[in-house]
Order: C-alpha cells, then sequence, then structure tokens
C-alpha cells in the first residue's frame, strides 16, 4: 500500500509515523520542502525570457532584494511583460515539476499604501533571506559557457530545442 500526503509539516509527518509504528504498519514519508535551493532558483532564473530575468537581476543583485520599480522602467521600459513572465514561472515550474506547489513566488510586487487601488507597482522585492541563495544561482548561470545558456528556451521546460 502507498500513501501520498502532500504539503503537511514535519511535526505531522512523524505523529503519522508514530501512528503507523504502534500498529505495526510498515510507513515511510518524503518531506519536500517548498522552499528555494540554489538549484531550483537556477532553474527558476533560466526559465525567464531576458527581459524578466534581467529584471530579478536587478532586484537580486542592485536592489539586494528590494528595488523601486521607477529604476527597474528606467532600465526596461514597460513592467507588465517581464513581471508577468516572473508570476508565471512559479505555476509553470510546479507543473513541470521543478518544485513542489506551496513554493512562494520569489520576486513580489509592491503596491502604494497610500494609493492601493492604483495598479502600478511602486517596487518589487524579495525575501532577503532567499537573496543570498539566488545570488549563488546567479553565480552558477554567469560561469557556464554562453552556448550552454542561449536564452532559448522558448516552452519554459529548461531544455534547449
Amino acid at each position: 500500500m502507498e500513501i501520498i500526503i502532500k504539503g503537511v509539516t514535519e511535526e505531522f509527518a512523524e505523529k503519522l509515523v508514530a501512528l503507523a509504528a504502534q500498529h505495526s504498519a510498515e510507513l515511510s514519508i518524503t518531506t519536500v520542502h517548498p522552499g528555494w535551493t540554489v538549484d531550483r532558483a537556477e532553474h527558476y532564473l533560466r526559465s525567464l525570457p531576458a527581459g524578466a530575468r534581467r529584471m530579478a537581476e536587478m532586484v537580486i543583485v542592485d536592489g539586494d532584494g528590494y528595488i523601486d520599480a521607477d529604476q527597474l522602467r528606467s532600465v526596461l521600459g514597460k513592467l507588465n511583460g517581464p513581471s508577468n513572465a516572473l508570476t508565471r514561472a512559479v505555476p509553470r515550474g510546479v507543473r513541470k515539476g521543478w518544485w513542489p506547489e506551496g513554493t512562494p513566488a520569489p520576486i513580489t510586487p509592491v503596491s502604494d499604501p497610500d494609493n492601493p487601488s492604483w495598479h502600478q507597482n511602486i517596487a518589487y522585492r524579495m525575501n532577503k533571506e532567499i537573496v543570498p541563495v539566488f545570488r549563488e544561482a546567479l553565480s552558477r548561470i554567469a560561469g557556464l559557457p554562453p552556448e550552454t545558456d542561449n536564452g532559448d528556451d522558448q516552452d519554459g521546460d529548461g531544455q534547449q530545442p
């Protein structure tokens, strides 16, 4: 018999194993953490089109996890294309099995607190705890020869055509 339980805490998993042991059942549990690792971050960044990757790089490197939208616009122009690509990359990664469901978006928009109904974002941010993870991923990408990362990942599966 195989039982699959997703999205539980380690504490719950331990209790479940203890309960199974009380009834002489054999049970093994594998937990998957829905956080960002360097490998996942690298895959995420490689899956992005050029404009979105540049936006991510600016948030990570130039902003150290927080950058004003006006600064991004001065380099990238309109942000709807790159920001949409950042948003879509997370669910695509879940569908393709690159990271587990529940993995949070690494870069999120910051709305104007004084005018929340206005939809233009004032900044983009990344949790400070994962900035070093994404910096390492960017270092890995930069260290590879250009032919292994030509940005031609048209379907976002991490493979070149």
